[in-house]
């Protein structure tokens, strides 16, 4: 396995990551031989085919889930040395997450699902930030609403501001514009690099929006779980 020096610069790493999981007709690879240094306030997008491993490798990369070879560096963590509370500790503290599904919980409001990071980080008074934020992303008068009460794009910007509200040095998106139209894709992808932009924060999106990947610093292009360009 490859141990190439990293730089201090570098926030997310793979080195030699691997994952297979068994099915009923056995083996399958999803990623191999997967190598990638991100750095610090870097915009990548994470594209290719479906199937080809893309959801698979951000959630390796966010520690949500193990490899089966290889390992992952997290904001200066290496994740096969933290254990499972360990590493939720890291990604309470470091990480913010946007899905094409939102993932709201439906028993909160717009305001108590951004206050809910906030509270789990121990954050006193969690109200004003979160209420701040979603000031920021247009949802200044809907902080009282539930998430049924929303708009898909509304919903998008509950999580979004819930993704930014602990000021994660890495936010992972996956597929944040699927589900919405092309302009209310076109916000949120403005919106995400204005955060980007303000906080310092690193974005790995999964897309498949040609206007999303271009407007990352770099693309990685996954077929059949290697890195092709």
């Amino acid at each position: 396995m490859s141990t190439h020096p990293l730089s201090e610069n570098t926030i997310v790493a793979a080195q030699g990551l691997g994952k297979q999981v068994t099915t009923a007709a056995g083996e399958l690879t999803i990623l191999q031989a997967v190598e990638l240094d991100i750095a610090r306030g870097e915009s990548v997008a994470i594209v290719g085919a479906s199937g080809s491993g893309k959801s698979t490798l951000l959630g390796l990369l966010a520690g949500l889930d193990l490899p089966t070879q290889g390992r992952i560096r997290l904001a200066g963590e290496w994740l096969d040395e933290l254990d499972e509370d360990g590493r939720a500790r890291l990604r309470g503290e470091q990480v913010g997450f946007v899905f094409q599904s939102f993932q709201l919980l439906p028993s909160l409001t717009a305001l108590e699902n951004v206050m809910l990071p906030l509270e789990l980080a121990g954050v006193d008074k969690a109200a004003a930030p979160a209420a701040t934020l979603l000031e920021r992303v247009g949802l200044g008068a809907r902080l009282d609403h539930y998430p049924k009460q929303l708009s898909g794009g509304e919903q998008q910007r509950v999580a979004i501001a819930r993704a930014f509200a602990i000021e994660p040095a890495v936010l992972f998106a996956d597929e944040p514009t699927g589900n919405l139209d092309a302009a209310t894709g076109g916000r949120i992808i403005e919106l995400l690099f204005s955060l980007n932009a303000e906080q310092g924060t690193t974005l790995v999106l999964v897309t498949h929006d040609d206007h999303l990947a271009e407007r990352c610093d770099r693309a990685i292009r996954l077929d059949a779980g290697r890195i092709v360009a």
